[in-house]
């Protein structure tokens, strides 16, 4: 709604001038096209879709004071505006009575047109209560005070229209689209297990639920509860934006539950392939425990004087978690298998690498004697080559070496020993060959 221009002189005051016939001519054009404009907001006003929410919408909280303070107003500016156009015909009567107006209807119209011509019912200026400024002034406006109100009562009035009614068009169709995800969700979770009492996620789901029931019944009673104003400070109607903040939270939750049934649904399809990799793993895990066992006591038998390290059963405990799982999985306890996989994989695999690693302890002495008979035929080669097998000496260090090392039990520690002795008289056996051969060169 425009505010009209100045018109010449100040308002009340009893010797101002009085306007002549060109000044009322051009007064009443550009009070018409106000008309005209005040006119055309008021009714779009009346027609707007968000004030038809409010007249039929039960409210409560907020929406519903602001509400009621609006209807007050909007019957004040149909006052007003009542006021007004009786104002404005008044003076276009007089207008009308002769081509040039007399000296007494000039000042009439200047009564009328700038003047506090216009008189307004009390019950209408009463309905808000008065206020500071022309409108306290009692039952008799200008023109432009009466103009100046209507902006105002118009301003606040479409301002709670509007921000309700992007309120009403923002969140309960989103909360409608989610809850019909949530739906979805649920039917899915159900499917796998998930439901309340028999795992958290299900649980979730019902707040979840519960939340958006309460928040559309909330939006919908007091959408301006749902309402945060700019914080710009702009003094256009509906200034601000809704507040989803609920909304916002409400559709994290539900997506985080979402991957968690997507989740269960993945251990639902991939369950007997884990559960065949399980056995295998857990198979290999025996396998290798009985090989360490039956390695333990071949090393007791052939090896003396050595520390072998003591060999663990078979996982039982293992092996029950995987028939509860094989029986989860028969029973179609997805959401209970799912962390129960998660959990028998890692373990299984740690199960296999302790295996392995106890036979390698269990070996070890094996190991050392292997490399101790590989490491005599290597020198002895070595000493074939250069013809200095034959040495008595060596052959007897050989001898000795070969038969503690071939013997049953064997003493690491002395067969160690005596490889150790045919080296070093090996070494000196090679010593003048390879100064020979350096002469030579």
């Amino acid at each position: 709604m425009g505010v009209p221009g100045p018109v010449p002189g100040s308002p009340g005051m009893p010797d101002a001038p009085v306007l002549d016939r060109e000044e009322v001519d051009r007064a009443l054009a550009r009070l018409g096209a106000e008309y005209e404009a005040i006119e055309t907001s008021l009714l779009a006003l009346q027609d707007h879709a968000g004030r038809r929410l409010l007249e039929g919408a039960d409210l409560s909280g907020t929406t519903k004071e602001r509400w009621a303070a609006t209807e007050r107003s909007i019957t004040v500016l149909w006052s007003l505006f009542d006021a007004y156009t009786a104002t404005l015909e008044a003076a276009r009567e007089v207008r009308a009575r002769r081509r040039w107006p007399s000296p007494e209807d000039l000042a009439e119209l200047t009564g009328l047109l700038r003047d506090d011509g216009v008189t307004v019912p009390g019950a209408a200026d009463g309905e808000t209560g008065r206020e500071s400024g022309p409108a306290g002034r009692g039952e008799r406006y200008s023109l432009e005070e009466l103009v100046d109100r209507m902006n105002g009562l118009y301003a606040r009035s479409l301002d709670v229209i509007v921000a309700a009614d992007a309120v009403w068009s923002a969140l309960p169709a989103r909360i409608d689209l989610l809850s019909a995800e949530l739906q979805r969700t649920r039917s899915l979770a159900h499917s796998v297990g998930v439901r309340p009492g028999e795992h958290p996620a299900g649980d979730d789901l019902e707040r979840i639920t519960d939340e958006l029931a309460r928040l559309r019944a909330q939006v919908i009673a007091d959408p301006l509860a749902f309402w945060v104003s700019s914080s710009t400070g702009s003094s256009a109607p509906g200034g601000g934006r809704p507040d989803t903040g609920r909304y916002d939270r409400a559709a994290r939750a539900l997506e985080d539950i979402r991957r968690e049934v997507a989740a269960v649904l993945d251990v639902r399809q991939d369950a007997e392939h884990r559960l065949m990799q399980l056995r295998d793993v857990l198979s290999r895990a025996d396998r290798t425990l009985t090989e360490a066992r039956q390695a333990r006591g071949e090393v007791l038998a052939k090896i003396a004087a050595s520390e072998v390290p003591a060999v663990s059963g078979p996982p039982t405990a293992l092996h029950e978690q995987l028939a509860a799982a094989a029986e989860y999985r028969r029973r179609s306890l997805w959401h209970r298998l799912s962390p129960l996989l998660d959990s028998l994989e890692e373990r299984a695999e740690d199960e296999l690498h302790r295996a392995r690693e106890s036979l390698t302890a269990v070996t070890a002495p094996l190991a050392v004697r292997a490399e101790l008979r590989g490491r005599l035929d290597a020198y002895r080669a070595k000493l074939a080559r250069h013809g200095l097998a034959a040495d008595p000496l060596l052959v007897e260090r050989y001898d000795i070496a070969r038969r503690m090392l071939w013997s049953a039990p064997c003493d690491l520690r002395a067969a160690e020993h005596a490889v150790w002795r045919y080296q070093q008289a090996a070494a000196e056996a090679l010593a003048p060959q390879q100064v020979e051969g350096k002469g030579d060169s």
